[in-house]
């Protein structure tokens, strides 16, 4: 069964940046529309950007200009670069398959923008 380990988040200030990522134990990335989705405290999982085989991306207009999603095939590895991070930014990140798929779900990386 393939699964989808995130890292990356932590602690950062407002106005600061992360980059997370998203291995693979399969080769997924290359064929499949990844996705970065977040679920912050008493909210919905939203998806926040996504990224095709082909390599064109997709975000939601919450962080628009602000994030940057890519994809390593070689490595089996989706990224998420979060820039001019705020405080509505908090949230637990994770990433899979678009649409998602309920065996792909992981653990899952906090992300707390704060001072």
């Amino acid at each position: 069964q393939v699964q989808l380990v995130e890292s990356g988040g932590g602690l950062v200030q407002p106005g600061g940046s992360l980059r997370l990522s998203c291995a693979a134990s399969e080769s997924i990335v290359s064929s499949r529309v990844m996705g970065w989705y977040r679920q912050a405290p008493g909210k919905q999982r939203e998806l926040v950007a996504r990224v095709t085989p082909s390599g064109n991306t997709d975000y939601a207009d919450s962080v628009k200009g602000r994030f940057t999603i890519a994809r390593d095939n070689a490595k089996n590895t989706v990224y998420l670069q979060m820039d001019s991070l705020k405080s509505e930014d908090t949230a637990v990140y994770y990433c899979n398959t678009w649409p998602w798929s309920a065996v792909y779900w992981g653990q899952g990386t906090q992300v707390t923008v704060s001072s």
